[in-house]
């Protein structure tokens, strides 16, 4: 069974979506510069999560970025999922997306993709990589992955890594079996996963570690103490930027210097951004203590270093683990 199959069930929702909506969400203009080749746009997607806006505002600096270093004006457009965005790359109508490290393993099978950055959250290369975290409410009787059999339990998307894989693949090795041994929630997003456990309707969610430990501080969503780590994974590579090889190769070496010559920092000092601004967090270190630095990307990178397809052999891994459907492209 080839990997597209996991991706079957969304290719009607999703041409739908490409067909029904004009100029839709995944359309790219198919015009092109008759005498460079290039296209006249290019379309850079992202999921959203609750606050579209924000999200799409923090990528406003990478797209200008873009804009400077091509010559071309590029859109940002919010697809409703992952499996959206990859369908709309297998039509060649993104460009340029940045989603899960999960998603670009079925999207390397099905699209011709390649991941060309990845977040770096400090100063520090590698400092990208991302964790999973199980939170609970602080009187939870759950303590470990153990204790989640039975359970209704939060996730984001079968194709998260942060918000699914990895936890599934924690509980199949502790024999819990995460399609039938658990009640899952497939909620649609991190921050919405959390609160909806907050709320009551499940048990304990599986998250990205960054948005209890950041982001959703930083809203004033949620407050020290207000939830309870009690299973953490192992390190995963960080978010990764995606183009799509039907781009000249001079263009995409364009787009590659566009996200990492900049850090946040010196983004602001090229006039990157406007409002999509903030001040350099501490982790940042003393060197940038007091800048002012662009909001770069959905994760409030430092910046973005150089990735390759490699660095995501980790998500073969653990589909070996998993026997659930969205992993049942491996033979």
């Amino acid at each position: 069974m080839k990997k597209a199959t996991v991706l079957a069930a969304t290719v009607m929702a999703t041409g739908l979506l490409l067909a029904g909506c004009g100029a839709s969400p995944n359309a790219r203009v198919d015009d092109a510069d008759s005498a460079s080749g290039a296209p006249a746009e290019l379309v850079f997607a992202v999921v959203p999560t609750d606050d579209s806006e924000e999200l799409e505002n923090s990528f406003l600096p990478v797209v200008a970025a873009i804009e400077e270093a091509t010559g071309i004006p590029t859109r940002i457009e919010a697809v409703s999922s992952n499996a959206g965005v990859i369908e709309a790359q297998v039509a060649e109508r993104v460009d340029i997306a940045t989603y899960g490290a999960f998603s670009y393993y079925l999207a390397s099978d099905v699209a011709d993709v390649e991941p060309v950055a990845k977040d770096q959250r400090t100063p520090e290369p590698g400092s990208g990589a991302v964790r999973s975290l199980g939170v609970v409410t602080p009187d939870s009787a759950i303590s470990s992955i153990e204790d989640v059999a039975g359970k209704n339990v939060c996730f984001t998307d079968p194709a998260s890594t942060t918000g699914y894989l990895t936890a599934a693949a924690a509980m199949t090795e502790a024999g819990i079996n995460p399609e039938t041994d658990i009640n899952p929630l497939f909620v649609g997003s991190h921050d919405v996963a959390v609160t909806q456990m907050l709320a009551g309707d499940c048990d304990i969610a599986f998250v990205a570690e960054t948005f209890v430990t950041t982001i959703l501080p930083e809203r004033g969503i949620i407050a020290e103490g207000d939830t309870e780590t009690v299973w953490t994974s192992d390190p995963i590579p960080g978010t990764p930027i995606v183009v799509g090889n039907w781009l000249d190769e001079h263009l995409r070496e364009k787009i590659v210097q566009a996200v990492t010559d900049y850090n946040a920092v010196t983004a602001f000092e090229a006039d990157l951004c406007a409002e999509q601004n903030r001040e350099a967090p501490a982790e940042w270190g003393e060197e940038f203590s007091g800048a002012t630095a662009c909001k770069w990307g959905g994760t409030g990178a430092f910046a973005f270093e150089p990735a390759t397809s490699s660095d995501y052999d980790v998500i073969s891994q653990i589909c070996q683990t998993l026997e659930t459907d969205v992993c049942r492209g491996e033979e």
